[in-house]
């Protein structure tokens, strides 16, 4: 999309409605249930009926689909439905498919979903049956699995070493962002770690699992669901609840993506510079802003070191500089750039990036359980090393 069409839909869409289930460690309930909860409570927080939504937007792994949703909301007029990928870096990408269902008539009001059994069903950080990670469904995985890389982990934790050995960076500085997140969970009563509070020596003394990173660098593993509303900026006004203005979306890779679903992005020239870089320079071009624009961030966080190295990728301090800026306390409540107010996947729970834009909204409302003084901005980032998206919501003010 050029820039002059992205700017032509600045503000022209807005989320009404958020809805979650509770975020536990066995849901009892199948996914579909738990996108039918979801989704039934973002319809009511936007005070609209079932039968007023006429699209859907899901991300490709999913198991919950389409025609699923439809038929246990009730929906009668479904005329637009998307899938988007992959993963973690879909769900910004999801409300951009929304935004572009909207805005060229094809649909008035939509759900964006996301549903998972990540404890008790498939958990993302297990290794993949043999026949999907060698010689199946082109992930390249053989390539990496001889040689004891299997999981994303184990990724993560070859670029962690990467960013320690190029700019210096601390276990320390990564255990911040963890602390960081840990707070703003013990001020949420609905995340996991709500109960559980964490000191430096708690996340200096857990155990390693892939070197450099530790039991506290990783998300939880989360059974639970989301669902927001997206539909016209106009509409919205004459809804009971204050907007939240999708000012800009952006979707994104680096030049040289490597094929394969995650384990190929080793691949690449830098291992420290992510497709969050070129969103970021996409979504700040399309909003008309930039990174001193932003209130309050919620950084997409599966480990400590994808919530630092986007923080360099998004301009909020140079190359290099993820660790020094994270314990400086920039993060923190007052400091310049508050991240993950309800948690984050480190300590509220892991719904691939979902809750971020429920509490994007939220702040943008006011009503955080960790609400940032007078935020009129926020960014909320999808997953990454893999093609990635991003995008801004302001108030409508």
């Amino acid at each position: 999309m050029k820039h002059g069409l992205a700017e032509s839909i600045r503000d022209k869409c807005a989320i009404v409605g958020i809805g979650t289930t509770d975020f536990s460690s066995r849901s009892g309930r199948s996914v579909l249930t738990l996108a039918t909860q979801a989704c039934l409570a973002a319809i009511a927080d936007a005070e609209l009926d079932p039968e007023q939504v006429d699209g859907i937007v899901r991300c490709d792994i999913d198991q919950v689909l389409h025609n699923d949703l439809a038929a246990s909301l009730g929906l009668t007029d479904l005329r637009f439905w998307s899938t988007v990928g992959t993963g973690g870096g879909a769900p910004c990408g999801m409300v951009a498919q929304a935004v572009a269902a909207i805005q060229s008539g094809q649909a008035n009001t939509v759900i964006v979903f996301r549903s998972l059994n990540g404890r008790s069903g498939v958990r993302f950080g297990q290794p993949m049956s043999d026949s999907d990670r060698v010689g199946g469904r082109g992930s390249y995985d053989e390539f990496f699995i001889p040689y004891g890389v299997q999981v994303p982990g184990h990724m993560f934790s070859m670029m962690a070493r990467r960013h320690m050995a190029d700019f210096g960076t601390t276990e320390e500085q990564l255990g911040h962002i963890a602390l960081t997140c840990r707070r703003r969970a013990n001020a949420n009563p609905a995340a996991q770690m709500s109960l559980r509070t964490m000191t430096m020596d708690d996340y200096m003394g857990s155990r390693p699992i892939s070197r450099p990173l530790r039991l506290f660098d990783y998300c939880l593993e989360t059974d639970g669901a989301c669902a927001v509303i997206v539909t016209s900026a106009e509409r919205a006004r004459d809804l009971p609840k204050p907007p939240a203005l999708i000012r800009a979306v952006a979707q994104g890779t680096v030049a040289d993506e490597q094929p394969g679903y995650f384990l190929s992005s080793l691949l690449r020239e830098s291992l420290t510079t992510w497709p969050s870089d070129p969103v970021a320079k996409t979504l700040y071009a399309r909003a008309g802003c930039g990174p001193g624009d932003i209130d309050v961030a919620q950084i997409y966080d599966c480990f400590t070191i994808t919530a630092l190295i986007q923080l360099e990728d998004y301009g909020f301090c140079a190359k290099g500089e993820g660790g020094p800026f994270a314990a400086s306390g920039a993060l923190d409540m007052s400091g310049s750039l508050p991240i993950n107010t309800s948690g984050g996947h480190l300590s509220e729970g892991y719904i691939h990036g979902l809750t971020h834009i429920v509490e994007g909204v939220r702040q943008i409302r006011g009503t955080s359980t960790s609400q940032v003084r007078d935020a009129a901005t926020c960014l909320v980032t999808s997953g990454v090393p893999n093609a990635s998206s991003a995008m801004i919501l302001r108030t409508d003010s």
